[in-house]
């Protein structure tokens, strides 16, 4: 099982994988992650990332077809195999052509002529060989109607066969296409501003007053970034009880996997004074560069407080097995912070034990 499948099957193991809308907004997820991913990844080729696309969908279309119910099969026809038909061979009756003879008789302008004029006398000829009659006219032979109206009466059901066939055929590529987002505006589709994840909950979560609106997941390279964290410098990561930080590294890079119990506690990251005060006054662009662990989705809440500049409110964030930037922008007043600061994360704001890998964390002022 790929990386893919195996997220999305453990996104639906996690709700009411029979509910349509709850495995529909886990797809939503994986599409959004994968987006994401392909924004964040610049030398990626066009075919390259069409390809990826392509593959997740097939995915989507694989999961899907587990939870259609499948057509039950026609029961067998009860009167099928009841009736035989015989032929045996013998000598058909030989039919003889009637003969139409028609004979008037005239008597004379006496009472009693009329009876019999225009009487016409059918005879059955059954004698064949009669050569010295002349040649009479032979009635017209009607074809058998019964052959006709069998065909008449398959048609219907040969029609309702046909219609029923380009209905299911219909209502499949409908669904298809529904499941793909084809039936979706091209501002549904444009996932390069990251929304709040959709969950399966009794309420979605609407930040409301809680800081500037989130940013696009591509940073800008032109930009003269401060470091905040990088994996190299441990001193500045707290991790309180309930929590946990560990420096890794694979074929991606160096990076902190943090990780909460069900406390929902933060692992914290501490902001230099000295940062501050290059940031205070000014409009700043914060970048969080994180990935999921293990594959599996998580949803990572971010928290900041800079002492006399203010705090950030509170973020949240749908986190995918490939890393990104999460930008959010934060307007500080012109004061002296006196000290340094912190930024929290939440790794993941459910309390299921999920873990995050963060590889930056850096920021950027406005000219």
């Amino acid at each position: 099982m790929d990386p893919i499948e195996k997220a999305i099957r453990g996104a639906l193991e996690k709700g009411d994988a029979e509910d349509k809308a709850f495995r529909e907004g886990v797809y939503r997820k994986a599409f959004a992650a994968l987006d994401r991913a392909l924004q964040a990844n610049p030398q990626l080729t066009v075919e390259a990332a069409i390809n990826r696309r392509k593959v997740l969908q097939a995915k989507v279309a694989e999961i899907e077809t587990e939870f259609i119910p499948a057509v039950p099969a026609p029961e067998p026809d009860p009167l099928a195999g009841a009736f035989e038909l015989r032929m045996e061979p013998g000598e058909a009756p030989a039919v003889s052509a009637p003969e139409v003879s028609v004979e008037s008789r005239a008597n004379g302008r006496h009472a009693g002529a009329s009876d019999e004029l225009g009487r016409l006398d059918m005879r059955a000829e059954r004698d064949a060989a009669a050569p010295a009659r002349a040649p009479q006219s032979s009635p017209s032979v009607r074809p058998d109607p019964e052959p006709e109206r069998a065909a008449r009466g398959r048609r219907p059901l040969a029609m309702i066969f046909v219609a029923a066939t380009l209905v299911a055929l219909v209502g499949m590529g409908v669904l298809f296409a529904y499941q793909t987002g084809l039936f979706k505006s091209p501002e549904e589709r444009d996932t390069s501003v990251p929304n709040p994840p959709q969950t399966a909950g009794e309420e979605d979560f609407i930040p409301e007053n809680e800081g500037p609106p989130v940013l696009s997941s591509q940073p800008d390279l032109q930009r003269d970034w401060i470091g905040i964290f990088t994996p190299d410098d441990a001193t500045s990561v707290s991790a309180p009880a309930g929590t946990s930080a560990e420096a890794m590294e694979d074929d991606t890079g160096s990076f902190f996997r943090i990780r909460s119990n069900e406390s929902g506690a933060a692992v914290v990251f501490d902001v230099g004074q000295g940062v501050l005060e290059k940031i205070a006054g000014r409009k700043a662009t914060f970048d969080i560069v994180a990935r999921a662990a293990d594959g599996q989705e998580t949803e990572m809440a971010v928290d900041c407080n800079f002492g006399e500049l203010g705090d950030c409110g509170r973020k949240r964030y749908a986190v995918g097995y490939e890393s990104a930037d999460f930008l959010f922008e934060l307007a500080l007043p012109e004061e002296d912070p006196g000290a340094g600061g912190t930024i929290a994360i939440i790794p993941d704001f459910g309390n299921e034990g999920q873990a995050v890998d963060i590889y930056e964390i850096k920021v950027s002022v406005s000219p």
